[in-house]
């Protein structure tokens, strides 16, 4: 599995960039919101979900890794694929889906193209719990130096709690223990009180 490309953009269109890194061209589909943010670079670093079919291995990119964790939430949705996926992200901005789903508003999902009533309501069911225990900063970009606490809180809401009580548990233990703590500690820690 991809995590990221980072190479020189050989090509790119609204639909595909090429990506040329180590020599290699890869074919990547993207978003028109991944699109706007490549701006005119050289150097293109994205973020990628590979699809793998029996007659294809299609990578899609995302320009932020926000942007790509809420396609994956998107296409783990019965009846929405990568394309619809990737349609509904370059439709809206990820920030608007994301808002939309997590107030209910289905009349403005439903305006994305192939997405009708029942689907719009569908992909509100089943993600307005999720997105809600992400919280509303999901989207944005992660530090790239990331602290203790951070590391952990990331871990913890991976692992499905939410982020208000990961965060409030996390500063008890960092109080109590000085702040002297490792990342693996103060995870098992926080596990015993959650």
């Amino acid at each position: 599995m991809y995590d990221y490309i980072d190479g020189r953009l050989a090509f790119k269109s609204p639909a595909h960039v090429v990506i040329d890194a180590g020599g290699v061209g890869y074919h990547i589909n993207i978003s028109l919101n991944t699109f706007s943010k490549i701006g005119d670079a050289e150097r293109c670093k994205l973020y990628i979900w590979m699809h793998v079919k029996e007659d294809a291995h299609t990578l899609y990119g995302f320009a932020e890794e926000g942007e790509r964790r809420l396609f994956l939430h998107l296409v783990s949705i019965s009846g929405i694929g990568p394309s619809t996926g990737r349609m509904m992200l370059s439709s809206i901005t990820p920030a608007e889906i994301q808002q939309a789903i997590v107030q209910g508003n289905v009349p403005l999902i439903q305006k994305i193209k192939g997405i009708g009533p029942k689907s719009a309501q569908r992909i509100i069911l089943e993600l307005q719990d999720k997105l809600r225990k992400e919280g509303p900063d999901t989207l944005t970009v992660m530090p790239a130096n990331k602290t203790v606490k951070d590391e952990a809180l990331s871990a913890l809401v991976m692992l499905g709690f939410t982020r208000a009580a990961a965060e409030k548990v996390l500063d008890a233990e960092l109080t109590k223990n000085s702040g002297t703590l490792t990342v693996e500690q103060l995870i098992k820690f926080a596990l015993k009180s959650l």
